[in-house]
């Protein structure tokens, strides 16, 4: 699962060390000395190797690739979620949290080594073009699409605002392929989702925490209460199945959108005062509303600090399959145009203390879907315990992933549907629910 992660800006290291004893301070700088020697010999070994390739290799390497990937590798054998981004990466990881960039505005996918589009995204140059779900993308620029990955023919597609892009694809219902020239323009990504159930329910489907979550959280919100009726209004589902998270501070307002007060998260670095805690401030977007927040084996990272917090203060019912289990914290470091550092600095920790690294939310109602027969095993995501390298934790029993599945239509959705149930059937106190009941 490819995962975008927490960003937190590292907490600048104190010196209290002047109150150590000058033995102390002499014997630490002792051994700083024979470390600084012992890493400055393995360094030099770096050096003799990255030489010997330079010159001896059968063919001439590229020699910023060569370090650029023993960079990387020194990062990867920390843990799953640290890496280096060269700056391409790290220009596309800031567009991917800002949710915002130039582009056509199409949802897609791959299949079968072509492109194939998942809906366009309402009033963008893709829907104004009249691209249709299902419709494939054969030629972007006349530039075959078969053989790139999914994400060269995105970069493709993507690019400066008003500049023009030619698509060749095919359709269903035509015999002969359509081309289309669009001119690309600001495209909003959309973290938001929401509609109405059952005439009285308000549904909130949060797909990453980027730049624009909270905000499209309370626009929702304000729309669903003035649809409804706050009078009819009988409580919210809060959808974050599959999404693999995203940014701190939008996991921490999203959190505090439902909360009046307590602590929400905490982050605990190596040393003791790099600990930062983040809590609520008075005022409850859903009015006290009851809320089901729904969660599964694809909700990792932002999306387990919302629900953790949410279920520690009881104040949402969780429902679902267990969630991924990543409770670590990483910081985005750049490197003055040379791209950035993915480093793995704190781990995080739910109100209550509790760390899920490895092990996820467990959901206070199991509720499974009906998986189809051609998806079964394949279903179960592998959950950070999963990960080869991931962190471990001290007397604490790690917990695979568990099924991300989600039926395509929503008549399925026996997850969605107990959600539903629960809040029509729901009486004063019943969000304090903690015994998990299974539903087949």
């Amino acid at each position: 699962m490819r995962k975008v992660s927490l960003v937190l800006l590292g907490a600048a290291l104190g010196i209290g060390a002047s109150a150590l004893s000058t033995q102390t301070q002499l014997l630490s700088g002792t051994s700083a000395v024979a470390a600084s020697a012992e890493t400055y010999r393995q360094l030099s070994l770096f050096g003799d190797v990255f030489e010997k390739v330079r010159t001896d290799y059968v063919e001439k390497p590229e020699e910023s690739k060569l370090i650029e990937s023993a960079v990387n590798g020194m990062l990867t054998s920390l843990d799953p979620h640290s890496s280096y981004m060269d700056a391409k990466a790290f220009r596309d990881m800031q567009t991917t949290t800002k949710g915002e960039f130039g582009g056509l505005g199409i949802e897609v996918t791959m299949e079968d080594g072509l492109i194939k589009v998942v809906s366009p995204i309402d009033d963008t140059p893709a829907s104004k073009a009249g691209l249709l779900a299902n419709d494939i993308i054969t030629q972007i620029d006349d530039d075959q699409v078969q053989g790139l990955t999914l994400n060269q023919a995105v970069d493709k597609m993507r690019g400066p605002v008003n500049s023009p892009v030619r698509l060749k694809i095919t359709r269903k219902e035509a015999k002969d392929p359509i081309d289309v020239t669009l001119n690309r323009d600001i495209i909003k990504i959309r973290p938001v989702r929401s509609k109405v159930e059952g005439g009285d329910i308000g549904y909130v489907r949060l797909t990453q925490f980027n730049e624009q979550t909270f905000d499209g959280l309370k626009t929702a919100i304000d729309k669903l209460q003035t649809e409804i009726g706050n009078d009819k209004l009988k409580g919210y589902v809060v959808d974050l199945r599959n999404n693999p998270g995203g940014l701190l501070d939008q996991a921490v307002m999203v959190s505090d959108a439902f909360l009046d007060r307590g602590e929400i998260v905490s982050t605990r670095g190596r040393n003791p005062d790099e600990t930062q805690r983040f809590s609520a401030k008075a005022g409850d977007l859903a009015k006290g509303k009851p809320i089901v927040v729904l969660v599964n084996g694809g909700a990792a990272s932002a999306s387990e600090i919302v629900a953790g917090a949410l279920q520690d203060h009881k104040r949402a019912t969780i429902m679902g399959t267990r969630s991924f289990g990543k409770g670590s914290v990483q910081s985005i470091i750049p490197l003055g145009g040379q791209g950035a550092l993915r480093l793995t600095t704190a781990r995080y920790y739910t109100p209550s203390g509790r760390s899920i690294q490895a092990k996820g939310i467990e959901p206070d109602q199991e509720v499974l879907q009906d998986v189809p027969d051609d998806l079964k095993g394949k279903d179960e995501t592998k959950g950070e315990a999963g990960l080869k390298g991931h962190l471990k934790q001290k007397d604490v029993e790690e917990r695979g992933g568990s099924s991300a599945y989600i039926p395509p239509d929503p008549a399925k959705d026996k997850q969605l549907i107990a959600a539903v149930d629960f809040l029509h059937g729901i009486q004063k106190g019943a969000a304090n629910v903690t015994k998990p009941a299974t539903q087949n």
